[in-house]
């Protein structure tokens, strides 16, 4: 269990490295090549962690396991950035949102609006 909300961030960000990295293998399995793929975390605390190589002690607690981003990262497998609130495309399926911004998020989606149609 996290104990903090930027270990859960962390530990999350690890899971979504773990799929990436199978995905690039399949694709390169159909002769699509990437060097570097780009995980964008909205916690910058969790950033740091993943791309400081140094143990500090308030993540001691972090299992070693999920240090699997860490050195993934080091091996520029992946690379870890931070995301702002006003680009979260997720937060059209996890919050309730305002119209105007809810329109510019399903516009961002490339989902298209079928109420206006005829």
């Amino acid at each position: 269990m996290a104990l903090s909300t930027t270990e859960a961030e962390y530990i999350l960000a690890e899971s979504c490295c773990a799929q990436l990295l199978w995905m690039k293998q399949t694709l390169l399995d159909f002769g699509m090549k990437f060097d570097e793929i780009l995980l964008l975390c909205d916690n910058e605390s969790a950033v740091k962690i993943a791309t400081n190589p140094v143990q500090h002690s308030r993540t001691k607690h972090i299992d070693i396991r999920y240090h699997f981003l860490r050195d993934h990262v080091n091996k520029n497998n992946i690379k870890i950035d931070g995301i702002g609130t006003d680009n979260q495309l997720a937060d059209i399926f996890t919050k309730p949102l305002h119209e105007c911004w809810f329109c510019k998020l399903r516009n961002e989606l490339n989902i298209i609006d079928f109420s206006n149609v005829a």
